[in-house]
């Protein structure tokens, strides 16, 4: 049977200074996402296709780095981003990993308002067998809330410099 467990952030981020130009940076769309994720662990694929190579997670005694492949998608005032597939770099070969993201960000007066859902559903390494499942998953969703928790922090002010940052080059080209 496999394991699975999943988490969810909510983002709603004030912003003070160009609001009106929220929907327009939006549009900037590999931008965003670098200032979403960490830029340097981000390889574009084509239009709207990102792959993402996730830091090193350590689960018990093994040390795992997801590689997802990402799609962006833009309506107006809106990006969501989308994992279409992912690799499971550390387990060895696992045939019945996967992984669930579903976010959004958007534009909202002044404000940018955003959710992001992970969810993972793998088979139990058999270097852990003699742990509980119900043990695994538990450290499972904490792990995954931990990482959303941190991104939620990290967007919270590199999206924000960022965002800066392009409208000071709009107004100085």
């Amino acid at each position: 049977m496999p394991l699975a467990f999943s988490a969810s952030q909510a983002l709603q981020l004030p912003v003070k200074h160009h609001a009106a130009q929220l929907a327009a940076y939006l549009d900037d769309e590999q931008r965003v996402i670098e200032a979403l994720l960490e830029g340097d662990h981000l390889t574009p694929l084509g239009p709207g296709r990102y792959r993402y190579t996730v830091t090193k997670l350590q689960v018990f005694q093994l040390q795992i780095q997801p590689v997802v492949e990402l799609v962006a998608r833009r309506s107006p005032n809106r990006i969501e981003i989308e994992a279409v597939d992912c690799q499971l770099e550390g387990l060895g070969v696992v045939d019945d990993f996967q992984l669930n993201l579903n976010s959004w960000l958007e534009a909202q007066g002044d404000e940018l308002i955003g959710e992001a859902s992970l969810g993972v559903s793998v088979s139990q390494p058999s270097l852990l067998k003699l742990i509980p499942a119900k043990v695994l998953e538990a450290t499972g969703r904490s792990l995954l809330s931990g990482i959303l928790l941190g991104m939620k922090t990290r967007v919270g002010q590199q999206l924000q410099e960022n965002f800066d940052d392009w409208c000071v080059s709009r107004s100085h080209p």
